[in-house]
């Protein structure tokens, strides 16, 4: 029995290895945004910059402020209020940005270019996100779509950064990753898993390497190019005619993880030489998701049972997938089980995974040094998100959504 339990300790070991290299591959992969000119006025394209916002009053103040002082020198900045119950839309407002009933006569070309929509009601079979999102694709007038949301704040480069990024590597889709801040225990335990399974899980060197040998791609089963897709709303970069060749957020209605959606619809297509990428804009860009615990509950509720499209045997495979490979070594620690040295082994290779990606993307060291509670909390929240979406459904900023297979 103990020779049968340290062939498993070893297996273990081995997975955790290819985790690691498959860490580093990625981060090896995964470029920062870098600083750029902006380009002289004639030669700029527009670019629309389109916030969603419901109940944003804490959050929308600070992204519109950024947004507004972009050094990019053609830009339309677009905020949708989606029947907002506090006061998002006046903090809109009283930045200057007029309502879209108010239609201006004038020559004051800011107030033609920034404006404020207010959303339509939310239709049968959408979601609220996706719906806004949708509205404000259709008021676009832009060659790029650059959607981001109202808990984000960026630099005065952040726009002349993702064109020079995105024209540099053709990109039809750039997902620009920004510094998550947390300052509560539940956001600094629990957030810095979105970039733990992020980069652990998604290969998203192989997608680079794909994207440039689309003729193997299109050899490739559709369903595995886009298992490859990844992206990340809080800063999504559309070439305007590949956001329509996909068919934009309008067959991803009743997704709650509209995101990794697009991402994945970008990444099928690989073989038609659209292109995926992902980067990192520390520099540039932060976005504060949460501000408790609570808060934290509620938001991971939603979206982790959607993230696996109601996949149940991918949500038990990864789930068992972690508990056997990223939790186990830490029980069999505590229990003083066989095989010591793999286990100590094993919790190496896990702090190094966790080490690598707090350095490299500035989250909490909390969430690193407290690993094994960080994994509790996130399958805890992943077994409330099955349960909520097979029941009472979940709630999201007053509305409730179930699963669309139900």
């Amino acid at each position: 029995m103990d020779a049968l339990f340290i062939f498993y300790q070893a297996l273990v070991l081995a997975c955790l290895v290819i985790f690691l290299g498959m860490v580093i591959a990625n981060l090896a992969c995964f470029e920062g945004l870098r600083p750029a000119q902006p380009p002289a006025a004639k030669d700029a394209p527009l670019i629309s910059v389109l916030v969603p916002a419901r109940n944003e009053a804490r959050n929308i103040g600070l992204c519109v402020r950024s947004l507004l002082s972009q050094d990019y020198p053609n830009f339309e900045l677009i905020v949708l209020d989606d029947h907002s119950e506090d006061e998002t839309a006046e903090i809109i407002r009283g930045l200057g940005m007029r309502n879209d009933e108010i239609r201006m006569t004038n020559d004051d070309a800011r107030a033609e270019r920034h404006r404020l929509l207010t959303g339509s009601p939310l239709p049968t079979g959408w979601t609220g996100k996706g719906w806004a999102c949708h509205q404000l694709a259709a008021e676009a007038r832009g060659e790029f779509l650059f959607f981001t949301d109202a808990d984000t704040e960026h630099a005065p480069g952040t726009v002349s950064a993702l064109l020079a990024y995105a024209e540099r590597h053709r990109a039809d889709l750039l997902s620009a990753w920004p510094r998550l801040v947390t300052r509560t225990w539940g956001e600094c335990l629990v957030i810095p898993m979105i970039l733990f399974l992020g980069l652990v899980m998604y290969p998203h060197w192989l997608v680079l390497f794909l994207q440039e040998r689309p003729h193997l791609a299109a050899r490739l089963p559709a369903s595995f190019r886009r298992a490859l897709g990844a992206a990340n709303g809080q800063s999504m970069f559309f070439r305007r005619p590949a956001y329509e060749k996909i068919g934009g957020h309008a067959v991803l209605r009743d997704h709650l993880v509209e995101d990794v959606a697009l991402g994945r619809a970008v990444a099928s297509r690989m073989g038609e030489g659209m292109r995926l990428f992902n980067c990192e804009a520390l520099h540039f860009s932060t976005c504060r998701m949460y501000r408790s615990f609570p808060e934290v509950w509620e938001g991971f509720t939603k979206n982790m049972r959607a993230a696996f499209e109601d996949s149940l045997g991918a949500f038990l495979g990864l789930g068992s997938l972690h508990v056997c490979a990223f939790v186990f070594p830490f029980l069999c620690l505590a229990l003083g089980s066989p095989g010591g040295a793999l286990v100590m082994a094993q919790i190496a290779v896990i702090l190094c995974i966790r080490i690598f990606l707090t350095a490299r993307f500035r989250t909490s060291w909390w969430s690193a040094a407290c690993h094994p509670l960080s994994e509790a909390l996130l399958m805890a929240i992943g077994l409330n998100s099955w349960r909520r979406m097979a029941t009472k459904g979940v709630t999201w900023k007053g509305r409730t959504y179930q699963s669309p297979v139900l």
